[in-house]
C-alpha cells in the first residue's frame, strides 16, 4: 500500500491547477521484486500524478515564480525555453493558468502526442534540428533570446537553480516521509540533472548512508527521449557529477523492456525513462544481500509514447497471471 503525506489535493477545492503540483504517491513494485534479493524493496515515485504529467511541473513552476518575485517575468512577457517536452508542458500549463504566452524550442521528432498536447495549451512550438536533440533546442533558443531579450522571459531550466532546488524543498522531503526514512537508494535519470541533484542533495543531508544513483544512456546514439549521455552532451551548469555514488549507464533496448513490463505487471503505463530508471535499480537491488529500500523516479506517464514502435513489441520476462 502506498504511503502517502498530506496534500492540498485532498480537499478537492483549489484556486489553480499550480496549487496540485507535488505530493505525489509511492507506489511498491511488489511483482517485480521476485527478481531480486529477499528483503530489498521497489518503491516508484509516481511523478506523472502530477497536474502537467510530469516530475517538470515541479521545477517549472518554481522558475515562473522566481521569475515573477525577481521581476522578470510580468505582463507582456513570453516564457521561453528549451525543452524535450515535458517541461514544455509544465511551462504551457502553468503559463495558461497564470496568463502567460509560450514560446518552446523542441526538437522535431519529439511524439507527436507532446506536439499535441503543447498545442491545445496555446504553446508557440519552434522545431529544432531532430539530429541535434535537446542541445540544438538549446542552441537555437539562445539565439532568439539574444535577439529579443525584452520580449521574453528566459528560465533556462538546464543552468537555473531554482529548477534542483524545487526538489531539495519538495521531491526530497516527500520521499524522506513516505518512506519514513528507510531510503536506502534513490535511483533517477539525467537529463537537465535538476530532479536528481535537488532531491539527492537532500536526501545525503538527511541520511549519510542513502546511496544515490543517477541513470543515463550507455551511448550518445540513443532512444531514451528526456535523458542525456553527458559526455556527448552540453552538460547543464547544474549538474554535478561528483553527487552520484554510482552513475548506471542503460541500454535503449533494455528501457523500452522495462517499460512494457512496467505495464503488463504492475498497472503502470510509464514513460521511458522509467523503465531506464528501473533497469538500473534492479541491478543495483541485485548486489544487495541485506535488504534494502529503492525508491525510483518514474518521471512521467507512458501515454506521450503510445505512437513509438516498441510498444508494438511483448515484453520479455514478464510474469503473466497470479497474484502477487
Amino acid at each position: 500500500m502506498a504511503i502517502r503525506t498530506p496534500s492540498p489535493a485532498a480537499e478537492l477545492v483549489t484556486h489553480s491547477i499550480v496549487d496540485l503540483i507535488g505530493h505525489t504517491p509511492l507506489i511498491r513494485l511488489n511483482r517485480l521484486e521476485s527478481e531480486v534479493p529477499a528483503g530489498v524493496e521497489l518503491w516508484a515515485k509516481a511523478e506523472w500524478m502530477n497536474p502537467g504529467g510530469s516530475v517538470k511541473d515541479r521545477a517549472a513552476v518554481r522558475m515562473v515564480l522566481e521569475g515573477e518575485r525577481s521581476g522578470l517575468l510580468g505582463p507582456g512577457r513570453t516564457i521561453l525555453d528549451a525543452t524535450s517536452g515535458n517541461t514544455g508542458i509544465a511551462y504551457a500549463m502553468i503559463g495558461a493558468a497564470r496568463g502567460y504566452r509560450v514560446a518552446l524550442c523542441i526538437p522535431s521528432n519529439v511524439t507527436p502526442e507532446r506536439k499535441r498536447i503543447l498545442r491545445a495549451y496555446g504553446a508557440e512550438l519552434v522545431f529544432t534540428d531532430p539530429l541535434e536533440g535537446s542541445d540544438g533546442a538549446i542552441r537555437y533558443v539562445r539565439t532568439m533570446y539574444e535577439a529579443d531579450p525584452g520580449k521574453y522571459f528566459y528560465p533556462d531550466q538546464y543552468n537555473n537553480p531554482a529548477n534542483w532546488q524545487a526538489h531539495y524543498d519538495t521531491t526530497g522531503p516527500e520521499i524522506l516521509a513516505q518512506t519514513e526514512g528507510r531510503i536506502t537508494h534513490f535511483v533517477a535519470g539525467l537529463g537537465t540533472s535538476g530532479t536528481f541533484i535537488g532531491t539527492g542533495r537532500f536526501l545525503q543531508e538527511q541520511l549519510e548512508s542513502v546511496q544515490l544513483v543517477s541513470v543515463q544512456p550507455d551511448t550518445a546514439l540513443h532512444g531514451l527521449e528526456g535523458l542525456k549521455h553527458m559526455e556527448s552532451a552540453i552538460v547543464p551548469g547544474i549538474y554535478d557529477p561528483a553527487l552520484a555514488d554510482i552513475d548506471m549507464r542503460v541500454g535503449t533496448e533494455e528501457s523500452y523492456n522495462f517499460t512494457r513490463r512496467l505495464a503488463v505487471e504492475q498497472g503502470l503505463l510509464v514513460g521511458i525513462s522509467s523503465g531506464a530508471a528501473l533497469a538500473a535499480a534492479i541491478r543495483v537491488a541485485r548486489t544487495l544481500n541485506a535488504g534494502g529500500v529503492i525508491v525510483m523516479l518514474f518521471a512521467d506517464g507512458g501515454e506521450k509514447y503510445l505512437s513509438e514502435r516498441f510498444w508494438e513489441e511483448p515484453a520479455e520476462g514478464s510474469i503473466i497471471g497470479g497474484v502477487n
